[in-house]
């Protein structure tokens, strides 16, 4: 399939061609804007504290300057009244004020600062990532511009790794009848750990301060390649045509990406069409040749995200791939700032964003995420967490943030890949579903390409706190792949990895879950099928699962809770903690009291409990011969019912399964290595028999 670049993209690659000329003149610095300050003209009131916030005084924590503070237990018994209210005080917070009387977005690129008032850009989307770009490329030095008008100053800061925040120059600014330029060189010193640049701006009690078109520039000279790059955009979708309509509408009106853009892959697997959606024509006619619409029989994210790479990789006409979810709100500015640090990397690097919640948008989920390869399973970057809110914890006042954080791989959500690794190692494994990201990521990095998840850079995407996987399809993927990642990229079976597998049974099998403990047998079995199975079944392995699950009381669901006899009881949640200790312990009488009871809710007449999709913990479940559950999306519930018999049944024979798949783990694993299931060649075969018309 061929890939044309539109004229505007033409025209940009041509000045940008300029652009590098001028720069490999010897002596001559020429700066090339690597990141914009933007504003959001849309959903302010939920996403303004992302981008500026009213100043005010920095706090100091003790562990920034004494890092021994973090070792010890606080003392509760040592303290008395006036103590404890000066430690709860310490942590009160009101949110970041981003009130109308403190400043007024006028565009995307303007903001103008209220009389009196003082403002920091020390924000998720406005701070300068300085210590990635210290650590990744070899830019030694970069250069804040700006137009001011009014009466105020603005002020150049930075941040070290360890939070600690500094002055760099204050510009005053005294200029009513025009705007006036403003130019400060900032080197890239004391950054090893990480740190911010950003500015602050301040409007005298007089008049009103208006700042415009701030950037950040490096010099080109710096750049890994000095032609000119493009990328190509892979989105794929099932049947999600709104959002994926969406996506496409936010990119078209974005010319910064559209300069460097050579194509949208949009891959659509599903029945509801986006090509079907009112204004898709208009979309499609404003990106002209910038759109390539394929259809294909559902094949995963997998499939999905790996038909834009395989495109991409035969049309060689990008340096990069981004992978971008359809259900995903854009933040355009993210994308080019991905492809801007890409170039200035010393080597080919896969660039990621961060993940914000899309019912609460100031909530970064995940930033940089890491794997213990004993288990297989993601945890956040070291010093790193999850959930993190802008919002009541602005990036400022969070010293723990500015500190740089390394990846092991990111969410596909929104990633950036070079063309030279996808060349080099492969596309996504053919896997439909799950660990598709997590696994590239590893391989990328045993092949020596490093991920970085770039702060600056995220979009907002559904948070999985609505989902629960265990109790859906979902579950035989998310297992299936880890076992096979674990082949992949694990020297060995490791006590921690039998460990995960025992607890995934134990846990889901104490909510009444039954068919996931059927789907993990299921699972165990197709892997030691070997690689040539999962490669043959991929087309058809979602019926087959569905198929799989049909009959276990916790399938049957319904879409009101009316369709049920009413619970005897509401399951509330005890008010009282416990140590971690006594939970454990009960965790540990529960799980024998039903390996050997006989309880059973099969002949129940009336649910015993109704529990809510928040609180489907095991305790919830603890003596109770059924319940009612509500699914975690909200739609439907199912009644579950107890079956200690039929647990110790599929808990044994997934117990004999994964001590089989350890005896095997090293034939298995050299089976999968030299399977090369990700290759381009698998690849094309897939698309070949499963690919309908495209245009």
């Amino acid at each position: 399939m061929a890939v044309n670049t539109s004229k505007t993209a033409r025209t940009s690659n041509k000045s940008r061609a300029a652009h590098h000329a001028n720069a490999a003149v010897p002596g001559v610095v020429d700066w090339e804007v690597v990141d914009r300050v933007v504003f959001p003209m849309e959903d302010r009131n939920a996403i303004l504290p992302l981008y500026a916030i009213e100043w005010t005084q920095p706090r100091m924590s003790r562990d920034e300057i004494d890092p021994f503070d973090d070792f010890y237990n606080i003392d509760f018994g040592a303290m008395n009244s006036s103590e404890v209210a000066r430690l709860v005080n310490t942590s009160v917070r009101p949110a970041a004020n981003v009130g109308s009387d403190v400043f007024t977005i006028n565009s995307r690129s303007e903001i103008c600062v209220h009389s009196g008032k003082t403002i920091s850009l020390c924000t998720y989307f406005n701070a300068f990532p300085a210590g990635y770009w210290r650590r990744w490329t070899d830019v030694n030095t970069v250069r804040f511009t700006a137009q001011a008008q009014g009466d105020g100053a603005v002020t150049l800061m930075r941040s070290s790794g360890r939070g600690l925040l500094h002055m760099v120059e204050t510009v005053p600014v005294q200029s009513a009848h025009g705007f006036a330029e403003i130019c400060v060189d900032l080197p890239m010193t004391d950054l090893m750990d990480g740190g911010f640049f950003w500015f602050d701006a301040r409007a005298s009690d007089s008049m009103e301060l208006q700042i415009r078109d701030a950037v950040w520039s490096v010099p080109a000279q710096a750049r890994r390649q000095q032609e000119p790059t493009s990328f190509s955009i892979a989105i794929t979708t099932f049947n999600r045509p709104t959002y994926c309509l969406r996506q496409l509408r936010t990119i078209a009106a974005d010319a910064n990406v559209r300069a460097r853009l050579d194509t949208i892959y949009c891959t659509d697997q599903g029945t509801d069409r986006v090509c079907d959606q009112p204004g898709f024509a208009d979309t499609a006619h404003e990106l002209d040749q910038q759109l390539t619409y394929i259809r294909q029989a559902n094949l995963g994210g997998s499939g999905g995200f790996s038909r834009g790479m395989f495109e991409t990789l035969k049309a060689a006409t990008s340096s990069y791939t981004m992978l971008l979810d359809d259900d995903a709100i854009s933040e355009p500015e993210s994308i080019i700032r991905a492809v801007q640090f890409a170039d200035y990397c010393r080597k080919p690097t896969i660039v990621g964003g961060g993940m914000f919640h899309l019912d609460n948008r100031t909530v970064l989920y995940a930033q940089s995420e890491i794997v213990n390869r004993n288990n297989m399973r993601t945890l956040p970057a070291v010093g790193q967490r999850y959930n993190q809110d802008y919002a009541q914890f602005p990036l400022r006042d969070q010293p723990h943030l500015h500190r740089r954080f390394d990846s092991d791989f990111n969410g596909w959500w929104m990633c950036l890949i070079p063309t030279q690794i996808m060349r080099e190692i492969g596309l996504s494994l053919p896997v439909f579903i799950k660990y598709d990201d997590i696994e590239f990521g590893l391989r990328a990095q045993d092949a020596g390409y490093a991920t970085v998840s770039l702060p600056g850079v995220a979009v907002w995407h559904q948070a999985w706190h609505s989902k629960d996987p265990q109790r859906t399809w979902e579950d035989y993927f998310d297992n299936r792949n880890r076992w096979i990642c674990a082949l992949l990229h694990s020297e060995k079976p490791t006590p921690q990895l039998l460990y995960q597998m025992a607890y995934n049974d134990v846990t889901i099998g104490l909510r009444l879950v039954y068919s996931a403990m059927h789907l993990h047998h299921l699972a165990f079995r197709d892997v030691m099928r070997g690689p040539q199975y999962i490669l043959d079944s991929m087309p058809t392995k979602l019926a087959e699962v569905r198929e799989a699950r049909e009959g276990f009381s916790d399938t049957e669901t319904r879409p009101s809770i009316d369709d049920f006899p009413t619970a005897a009881a509401q399951y509330a949640a005890k008010a009282t903690p416990r140590p971690m200790s006594k939970v454990k312990a009960t965790g540990i009488r529960t799980l024998l009291r039903t390996l050997l009871g006989n309880g059973s809710g099969i002949r129940d007449t009336r649910p015993a409990i109704a529990v809510t999709a928040k609180e489907t913990t095991w305790m919830a479940f603890r003596g109770q011969s059924s319940a009612l559950v509500t699914s975690a999306d909200g739609n439907s519930v199912a009644w579950c019912r107890r079956d200690d018999k039929l647990f110790r049944e599929l808990f044994m024979r997934n117990m004999f399964l994964a001590n089989t798949f350890c005896k095997r783990f090293p034939a298995l694993a050299e089976q999968y290595r030299a399977a090369d299931l990700s290759s381009v060649e698998h690849w094309a075969r897939i698309f070949g028999e499963q690919t309908g018309r495209s245009k």
